[in-house]
């Protein structure tokens, strides 16, 4: 839920995707509530879209640009996933075939290690959210071992998945977050196996994403306000899900007349309140 200690000014609903125009004009909308308040504004947290560095830098200029943790997080997680959906699926196509049928007792031993195997290949599956939780617990942390067990490339991105949770703590400068960056970009370099599925530790906008370690104002992660406008857009889905003019008007009167009835329900309430009290 959004934090009841902030106040939302201005929002806007789009029926096509946003354009840097639309950005803009918004942004603009926003500048000019701020002067009518008389704030001022000294950063900003916006996702990774490539929309908003030109309309931030043509309204309000020079003003830090934090990109959403949340959003940068989400990638690595959707890239380390890729990466052990990419090893289940080898290994299960370096299965043998086997014979249809009860097994023979020649086959038996080698039914037996394809049986291993393959059980192997479903714990990799069922278990797969233990490579991107933040925190493992000891036997979550057993289990992930013997589920690896030969595969170094999985407990490598189980590893540098536990470094890029580490660069987003608070108790470092951006400085420091900056160099353990360096070392796991280089780590990541020398696994040719896995360097492509984590492209994502390559881009810019993770470096931006560090900017909160130096800035208490602002915050580390939009995932709060994300929140708030999908539970509005829910809403609207379920208000005015059918849009003809006698429906709307219908819920406009009705909403309308349940807030003229707001002051008799809080006093209808009030009084039943002291009578079961003067009851009991």
């Amino acid at each position: 839920m959004d934090n009841h200690t902030f106040k939302r000014l201005t929002y806007q609903v789009l029926e096509h995707s946003p354009t840097i125009q639309d950005i803009t004009a918004f942004f603009s909308e926003f500048k000019v509530q701020l002067e009518a308040r008389d704030l001022s504004l000294r950063g900003i947290t916006t996702d990774g879209s490539a929309l908003y560095p030109q309309p931030i830098a043509l309204v309000f200029g020079e003003v830090p640009h934090q990109i959403c943790r949340f959003h940068i997080i989400k990638e690595l997680t959707h890239a380390i996933l890729h990466a052990v959906a990419k090893v289940r699926k080898q290994r299960a196509a370096q299965l043998p075939a086997l014979p249809r049928g009860r097994p023979s007792k020649a086959n038996r031993r080698k039914v037996a290690i394809v049986k291993r195997a393959q059980q192997r290949i479903a714990d990799l599956f069922e278990h797969r959210y233990r490579f991107v939780a933040r925190h493992l617990t000891s036997s979550q942390r057993r289990t992930l071992q013997r589920i690896t067990r030969g595969l170094p490339q999985l407990r490598t991105l189980r590893q540098i998945m536990e470094q890029v949770y580490d660069l987003f703590d608070r108790r470092c400068r951006s400085e420091t977050a900056l160099a353990k960056l360096a070392q796991l970009r280089r780590r990541v370099r020398a696994f040719k196996s896995i360097g492509k599925t984590l492209q994502r530790l390559f881009s810019p906008n993770l470096q931006k994403a560090l900017t909160f370690l130096d800035d208490r104002l602002l915050p580390s992660t939009s995932n709060a306000v994300e929140r708030g406008n999908r539970r509005h857009r829910k809403m609207q889905k379920t208000v005015y899900r059918v849009r003809t003019r006698q429906s709307l008007e219908c819920r406009i009167a009705l909403d309308l007349l349940r807030e003229t009835q707001t002051p008799g329900r809080c006093h209808a309430t009030a009084a039943l309140h002291l009578a079961r009290a003067a009851s009991g």
